[in-house]
């Protein structure tokens, strides 16, 4: 006999279930094995990370790595891929990828093809799981869930990575059965596990937003940026889902970064900024002032500081060596010809007309030396009295912003100074502050 209900029992069962496919109570960090989706209870995720060397085990069973240094712990690193006997995909910078998992009180490194992002689901959505996964041992399964068309088999990290007898026998998952359909129960978490839950997945999602600044942007986070990264986090997520979260493409990074950079990249200072760079200018023991600058461009910065220092310093005797690797910027700086109505009023009076238009003056132009260079390489400076690197160092890989900081440190005079972006900030006992946004400086001392 069929069973025929009305239009507004079936509405309301359709409501029913929306809300219960709306309403996210589990996040996940999402990853693939050999073509297949696979994910992990975020709680279990400590961090993401990229490694290529591994510390070799003697006598280590097959899917042991090896172990690694992990900012000081030794941790253990087990290939999943080999765990399950499946075929790996190496990458051809050596690069594994590898989920840190912090698992009761023990971490380990589990390395995978490739880690996705973080998903968010109901837990009710969750179905049991079932022998037709077979390249993972149904017990390793906690169950599987369908979500933007992706299936993804949701493992048991906890029981794959037991070494206690009582812990293998505890069962990871609550089947009921209801009316004939089986459900997956989730276990209700305390206030601690709940407030737990959302730091690692902040920590979680801060790690995906940094891994994909760096590949779409080449931005990378470091103590130069941090501080501007988590007050940019903080602000991207209080108007966005989970899932919006995400950085998906370039143009989400750039929006990202929006916020990041000082006033007036690749064109001329304003009268209202100059003003402000001459003000953090300390006064100079000698009229010989050396300055180096990291990144000029097309030239509008090198000019706009070759006359603020003018102005600064009247008595000075001035040169600024001007780096860039893009080489058709730098051999078209010296020779570029300007309206004089466009021209901020601090650059003026340093302009003469030549007959295709007006040019900066031979004093301000023989004070620039627009060089081909790559900062990172050796070069052979004077000893300088400013730095000016707005808006550079952090898009240098952390080991190079590190090698930057310390040649900086390395070719600077006394009571010198570094002006960075306004973002960016420099900590330790030879650097002090002596600006703030949108100037941000700081006072170099040898002591």
């Amino acid at each position: 006999m069929a069973v025929i209900k009305d239009l507004a029992t079936v509405n309301a069962d359709l409501q029913q279930q929306k809300e219960r496919v709306d309403t996210v109570d589990f996040k996940m960090v999402t990853f693939s094995l050999a073509g297949k989706d696979y994910g992990v209870d975020i709680m279990n995720v400590k961090e993401i990370a990229k490694a290529d060397k591994f510390t070799y085990v003697p006598n280590a069973v097959s899917f042991v790595k090896g172990v690694y240094n992990l900012r000081g712990d030794i941790i253990p690193i087990i290939d999943l891929r080999t765990f399950f006997h499946m075929k790996s995909e190496r990458r051809a910078d050596g690069q594994e990828n590898m989920l840190i998992l912090h698992l009761d009180d023990r971490v380990y490194g589990a390395i995978v093809d490739k880690i996705d992002k973080v998903v968010g689901i109901n837990s009710e959505t969750i179905q049991p799981p079932h022998p037709m996964f077979g390249e993972v041992n149904i017990k390793f399964i906690t169950g599987v869930v369908e979500k933007d068309g992706y299936l993804y088999v949701i493992l048991d990290v906890l029981r794959m990575f037991s070494q206690k007898e009582e812990e293998k026998q505890k069962p990871r998952t609550a089947i009921q059965e209801v009316a004939g359909d089986t459900y997956y129960v989730p276990p209700v978490p305390s206030p601690e596990q709940s407030r737990e839950r959302l730091a690692a997945i902040s920590d979680t999602t801060l790690g995906f937003i940094k891994e994909s600044l760096g590949a779409l942007k080449r931005f990378y986070v470091s103590p130069l940026n941090l501080e501007w990264f988590r007050n940019q986090f903080t602000e991207w997520s209080s108007t966005r889902t989970d899932v919006e979260l995400q950085l998906k493409n370039v143009a989400e990074a750039d929006e990202y970064l929006s916020d990041f950079y000082s006033p007036h990249t690749d064109e001329f200072w304003s009268d209202a900024y100059a003003a402000q760079v001459k003000d953090v200018l300390p006064d100079m023991n000698s009229n010989n002032i050396q300055v180096w600058e990291l990144g000029c461009g097309k030239g509008y910065e090198s000019f706009s500081f070759a006359c603020i220092l003018r102005l600064r310093y009247p008595e000075g005797h001035i040169k600024i060596w001007a780096n860039d690797n893009d080489i058709m910027a730098i051999a078209d700086a010296p020779n570029m010809t300007f309206d004089l109505n466009k021209m901020p009023e601090y650059c003026r009076s340093f302009m003469v007309k030549g007959r295709n238009g007006y040019t900066f003056n031979q004093t301000i132009k023989d004070s620039i030396v627009f060089e081909y260079h790559d900062v990172l390489n050796n070069n052979f400076l004077p000893d300088l009295n400013i730095i000016l690197a707005r808006d550079i160092i952090s898009f240098f890989p952390v080991d190079s912003q590190e090698q930057l900081i310390a040649d900086c440190s390395e070719k600077m005079k006394e009571k010198g100074v570094i002006i960075l972006g306004k973002n960016e900030v420099l900590s330790g006992d030879n650097w002090a502050s002596i600006g703030r946004e949108p100037v941000s400086a700081f006072l170099y001392s040898k002591s």
